[in-house]
């Protein structure tokens, strides 16, 4: 049992200059800890309500401060005082004293800043690594690290829609280690910037999520660049580098039409599209490739290229067990794009996992376009075994906190690096 004895929260800055919730959490034991949470700029409408301030003359509306006053408020006078068994009972109080499905009330990101500082005062009186902690959340031992996706070139919101799929990302599948991966990830990055400045005269300008944003005429232009960079780094494609699209397609999905480099395509010319992307570069997963309402054309498009590529959700899913288990029962996707802030909790994320592990599913641990210095997530990567982890690029040090967390928990003990797996056979590239 942990007692809660304080829990206090203030409004902090994301990556983007944009207002978020930081909480502490002090357990009677006299551990204690904070945790920070983050904001998506491409978030899909079943994901559970951000709590915004809505006063247009303080950071436009994106205010915190009543997030940060229900943390200080209504969630600290039923929590302080209180005994909670585990992870899951201090959880469902939090759900239940919102009482808003889609945590309307209090606000996911309230919730979700106590869930984590809760969980990360635990590990410490606890004294185990928080990855530890959360491997015990899932019953299971640690012991395998995510492949890593490392987002090299940025469209869609990340970057002013220049072109409209949203992320082109490099996977390094022939390293053995984080670090190597990391090694690898620098040299591609480099030759990219070098590219883009020879190709179009840009200096660095970086999105989002630390991605080089230059201004390729078509979604096809941006994935040769990101093969050319593979290439000029000296490293060969599909076989020790391969790409990831996230197409993020609800963006430029308008009255049940895509919107694509000047084509207007339906659901079944989308698909044929995606496929032949897949089919001419070494694409091994593609994220949102149709829209998140599309449900009708998703079984078709895992059929079409799910024996070359991994079918991921994230705006379909939004790390919701309810809609995880439809796409399951309509065989519409192979992989779970994990978003702890999608559902507002970690008992809900970690539900989210066992329903996409019960349909043999692989899970990406993914950040927002909006990150904090917090580097949580890495230890849920390693805790929750992701396959995949998606934190930005190599750059800016809201990505780099969590890529230096993944190094040190890969120097701690004995790690086997996931290998990357496409197709229903699970085969190895």
């Amino acid at each position: 049992m942990s007692t809660v004895a304080g829990l206090t929260a203030l409004e902090i800055l994301d990556s983007r200059g944009r207002p978020t919730v930081s909480a502490t959490c002090r357990l009677s034991s006299g551990a204690s800890a904070s945790a920070s949470v983050p904001s998506g700029a491409s978030t899909g409408r079943a994901e559970s309500c951000e709590l915004r301030d809505g006063d247009s003359k303080r950071y436009h509306g994106l205010g915190c401060r009543s997030a940060v006053a229900n943390i200080n408020g209504d969630i600290a006078a039923k929590l302080v005082g209180s005994n909670y068994a585990d992870q899951s009972e201090l959880d469902s109080t939090l759900i239940d004293l919102d009482g808003e499905p889609n945590k309307a009330r209090l606000g996911s990101n309230a919730l979700l800043a106590v869930s984590i500082a809760f969980a990360r005062a635990v590990a410490a009186e606890n004294h185990v690594p928080l990855y530890k902690h959360f491997a015990s959340l899932l019953g299971q031992d640690t012991g395998t690290l995510p492949r890593l996706t490392i987002n090299l070139l940025s469209g869609g919101k990340h970057a002013g829609r220049q072109v409209a799929i949203q992320d082109v990302l490099i996977v390094p599948i022939s390293t053995r280690s984080l670090d190597e991966s990391l090694a690898m990830a620098f040299d591609i990055y480099q030759a990219a910037a070098s590219l883009v400045e020879r190709r179009y005269g840009l200096r660095l300008l970086r999105a989002d999520e630390g991605g080089l944003a230059p201004p390729t005429e078509t979604a096809e232009a941006m994935i040769q660049t990101a093969v050319d960079a593979i290439e000029a780094a000296g490293y060969r494609p599909a076989h020790q580098v391969a790409v990831a699209i996230d197409v993020a397609s609800s963006h430029f999905f308008t009255n049940g039409y895509y919107h694509l480099d000047g084509d207007v395509l339906n659901s079944n010319e989308m698909i044929a599209r995606v496929k032949r992307w897949v089919n001419q570069f070494p694409i091994v997963s593609v994220e949102d490739a149709l829209a998140e309402d599309d449900w009708q054309h998703w079984p078709g498009l895992r059929e079409a290229i799910a024996d070359r590529a991994l079918v991921v959700g994230d705006d379909l899913l939004c790390t919701n067990p309810t809609r995880i288990r439809r796409a399951i029962a309509t065989e519409a996707c192979n992989t779970l794009l994990l978003k702890v802030n999608q559902i507002g909790t970690l008992s809900e994320a970690l539900s989210a996992v066992r329903s996409a592990r019960s349909g043999g599913w692989q899970v990406t641990a993914s950040a927002r376009s909006g990150e904090t210095e917090d580097n949580w997530l890495a230890d849920i990567a390693a805790g929750w075994s992701a396959d995949q982890v998606k934190v930005g690029s190599i750059t800016q040090s809201e990505r780099l906190a969590k890529y230096n967390r993944l190094l040190a928990i890969e120097s701690e003990a004995a790690w086997r690096l996931v290998p990357f797996r496409v197709g229903s056979t699970k085969r190895s590239i």
